[in-house]
């Protein structure tokens, strides 16, 4: 467990010294590339209003995995319920996941109005998110047992108990597995959301990359990327200890770490 954890840091800290190293010796301007240690300062300098920015991209993270988990283990419910259903309406989630995020986001800034830029965000977010649950959840939802389904139809279960008792913790490994992939990328369309804004009332990080960018302050734009990539490290391994903590004391994936 330690080696995971040290090699990783090592790493990090060799190829660090190498680039403060190279940049300092090859007179590179901050403009160009900082040095580790001016993007530090930055760090240091601007830590306020940077964590300030970042405490707001992550609330509309959270709110937009929220809704996506909502929407997305409904729906998959709902698919899983009715075939005709979700023939009809499974093809829309395709599409939904497949165009580009980028080229949505200015429409529903647009639909949503200036006036409710946060609210906008949110639902950019959740479009990013939505789909890895509702996918994996319907996988969850089908990949019953056949036997064991006979079981609780031989015994009468009703509805709610084959899904409370048979198909829900089925689903719950897919469903917990989802969450890892959905968690970066409502922060990813958090962050697209927000650079498509730009000044408009967004107060996120992005917004900082970009003001610090348009003043040439690149030591301050890495200052917010490294925040963005520990944010979502943070919220990667958040859902995986979520996930062992949930699944370790039936699944056997887990019970044997």
């Amino acid at each position: 467990m330690m080696k995971k954890i040290l090699l990783p840091v090592f790493i990090l800290f060799l190829a660090l010294l190498l680039w403060e190293y190279w940049v300092t010796a090859n007179n590179v301007p901050k403009f160009i590339l900082p040095a580790p240690s001016l993007i530090f300062d930055a760090l240091v300098n601007d830590f306020s209003s940077l964590m300030l920015a970042l405490y707001s991209t992550l609330a509309i993270t959270l709110i937009a995995l929220i809704c996506a988990i909502i929407s997305g283990v409904f729906l998959a419910f709902t698919f899983s319920m009715s075939k005709t259903f979700e023939t009809a309406f499974y093809p829309f989630a395709v599409i939904m996941q497949v165009t580009p995020i980028i080229s949505i986001a200015p429409l529903v800034l647009i639909w949503v109005g200036i006036d409710s830029v946060d609210r906008a965000l949110v639902i950019i977010a959740w479009l990013a998110a939505f789909f890895p649950i509702l996918s994996n959840m319907s996988a969850g939802l089908k990949a019953v047992d056949p036997n064991l389904s006979d079981l609780f139809k031989l015994y009468k279960a009703n509805r709610w108990q084959r899904f409370w008792k048979l198909s829900w913790p089925t689903a719950l490994p897919y469903l917990l597995a989802s969450l890892r992939i959905s968690g970066g990328l409502s922060l990813i369309g958090a962050v697209v959301a927000e650079f498509v804004a730009g000044s408009g009332g967004s107060t996120g990080l992005a917004w900082r990359i970009l003001e610090a960018g348009n003043r040439l302050q690149v030591e301050k734009m890495f200052a917010g990327l490294i925040l963005l990539a520990v944010l979502g490290i943070l919220i990667f391994y958040s859902f995986a200890l979520l996930e062992w903590f949930v699944l370790r004391k039936w699944h056997p994936a887990f019970s044997a770490k």
